[in-house]
């Protein structure tokens, strides 16, 4: 029985490829699922599937940096929304590809070449190059690897937090808050550290211990000691920016 790991960020992604590979092929058995390409080398590793399902566009790890690491021990098959770029290196053969969403005469096609190679015994293909010329096209090379998900805990929760929702960070001697809308969490890795893992863009540092979310950013207030203090949307709680800092907000 030929078997299968599937990643999607997207949740109804993974369930409609997941029941549309169920029409086609009842056979394949998918072994377990991720949410990001960092997940789906684990779980090759874990299980050594003779297929690997793999969206281009995920966050921690893309499918394209996924693929490069699982090299040749699965068949790769990329799950993408139209893009000229990938659409093209697919349909010269180089790797097959599913588009979203999934259609099941397309999809038929892609499990009957799969079938193929499984049934004569042909080994995955090295892709590298071809990954690395397809990764420069889309735009994905070249481009610093930001952290997209910030792992923390809430009491005895792991939860994984996407970056855009978290509001500020800020650290005291040994944990760092992690501020969203709606909860905090704790991680242990400083500001120091986090300052250079996050897209500057996005997280400016106003204080040696504090990064917060520019979109998050409602105004800015002097107190009566002369103190620049930032207002965060829905928050009645104001952080303090350091002098080396304040210069970010002179325009505001």
């Amino acid at each position: 029985m030929p078997t299968a790991i599937l990643a999607d960020d997207e949740r109804l992604m993974r369930d409609q490829l997941k029941s549309r590979l169920e029409q086609v092929w009842p056979e394949l058995e998918i072994l377990e699922e991720a949410k990001n390409g960092e997940e789906a080398i684990q779980l090759v590793e874990k299980h050594q599937p003779d297929l690997v399902f793999l969206d281009i566009r995920m966050p921690v790890k893309t499918g394209l940096e996924a693929a490069k690491e699982i090299g040749n021990k699965a068949h790769i098959v990329f799950i993408t929304a139209y893009d000229q770029y990938a659409i093209e290196a697919f349909d010269h053969g180089a790797v097959d590809y599913v588009l979203k969403p999934a259609d099941v005469e397309r999809l038929s096609k892609t499990v009957d070449r799969l079938k193929s190679r499984l049934n004569s015994h042909t080994q995955p293909n090295d892709m590298s190059a071809m990954l690395s010329q397809l990764a420069k096209q889309m735009g994905i090379a070249n481009k610093p690897n930001y952290l997209q998900w910030i792992q923390a805990s809430i009491g005895q929760e792991l939860r994984l937090i996407p970056v855009e929702e978290i509001l500020f960070f800020q650290s005291d001697e040994k944990y760092t808050r992690v501020q969203t809308a709606s909860y905090e969490a704790l991680i242990r890795k400083p500001v120091r550290d986090l300052s250079e893992e996050l897209d500057p863009a996005l997280f400016w540092q106003i204080h040696r211990s504090t990064l917060v979310n520019a979109k998050a950013i409602s105004g800015v207030v002097r107190d009566i000691r002369g103190r620049h203090l930032v207002q965060i949307k829905g928050l009645t709680e104001k952080l303090e920016v350091s002098r080396s800092f304040v210069h970010l907000f002179k325009q505001m």
